[in-house]
């Protein structure tokens, strides 16, 4: 009998999960009315646009998941609280859709790459930015003790340590991103994108943690987000000095004639693993 009520209790929360995600994908199909993603995909096959929406639909599963996740205060409360922080969820996420097109990809006009050109490094960038924004929704709305505002702090706070992780890694590199991104070079687009998510899961794991006062929080959260920060140029170094000891990351992404992606890939997986290492020893 328990387990019936179990099964039950599951299904009609992953009902009302779908119709939150349902309602994230109109809303922002009705926000880029630019474009038409059926005929994008089925008729142009443009996989730019597919990256970067698949990375908003996995920013958006993270993002209303924390509504979802941590101990249940019974049914009816369990409900209302995931469509208040669904809703949240939805609405914070599209907001960081335009975060990376005003802020972060500054130089040129995300939809345009996206659409016209069919940029995959565009693509790897937005979706970075879109994944990286659903962790750290996840963990502004979840843990015990904040309310909607404080959900809402710490994902302001986080959408700023994105913006800066975004110009130390530009500063970081020999290269200029926005440049290399906009010749279509994906292996600088990955390579990004890495670096944003990465610093998506440090401030967002580190928001995760039941609030108890912002005079006792917030200086915890900012020395874990700087540490982040501080992570990225020392990832670069030791990627490019252990992981690939052989070749230069500069020369295999931006300097030779054909990006390559497989070192892209290396170095963008090297700073998702350093942000777990951080978050789990911090």
């Amino acid at each position: 009998m328990y387990i019936l009520d179990d099964l039950v209790t599951a299904l009609i929360y992953i009902a009302v999960f779908y119709l939150l995600f349902l309602l994230g994908k109109v809303v922002n199909d009705l926000l880029h009315r630019e474009y038409n993603l059926t005929y994008e995909l089925v008729e142009r096959d443009n996989p730019a646009l597919c990256l970067a929406v698949a990375g908003y639909y996995f920013g958006l599963v993270l993002a209303i998941g924390g509504a979802l996740a941590g101990p249940t205060r019974g049914m009816v409360d369990d409900l209302i609280d995931l469509c208040i922080y669904g809703v949240l969820a939805v609405i914070l996420l599209n907001i960081s859709w335009y975060i990376c097109d005003k802020l972060i990809l500054y130089t040129f006009n995300t939809s345009d790459e996206l659409i016209r050109d069919q940029n995959p490094g565009t693509g790897a960038v937005s979706a970075g930015v879109s994944i990286a924004s659903g962790v750290i929704v996840f963990g502004s709305v979840t843990g015990t003790g904040g309310s909607i505002w404080t959900a809402v702090a710490f994902w302001a706070i986080g959408q700023l340590m994105l913006i800066i992780a975004a110009w130390v890694y530009n500063r970081i590199t020999p290269y200029n991103i926005h440049e290399q991104i906009e010749k279509d070079n994906i292996a600088a687009g990955v390579s990004f994108a890495g670096a944003l998510i990465s610093m998506g899961i440090v401030v967002g794991l580190a928001a995760e943690r039941d609030f108890v006062s912002w005079s006792e929080d917030l200086p915890v959260y900012l020395f874990i987000a700087l540490s982040g920060l501080i992570m990225l140029p020392l990832v670069r170094l030791l990627t490019d000095k252990l992981l690939l000891p052989t070749v230069k990351l500069t020369d295999e992404i931006a300097t030779q004639e054909k990006p390559n992606v497989g070192a892209a890939y290396i170095e963008a997986l090297s700073y998702i693993g350093a942000s777990f290492v951080i978050s789990w020893c911090v």
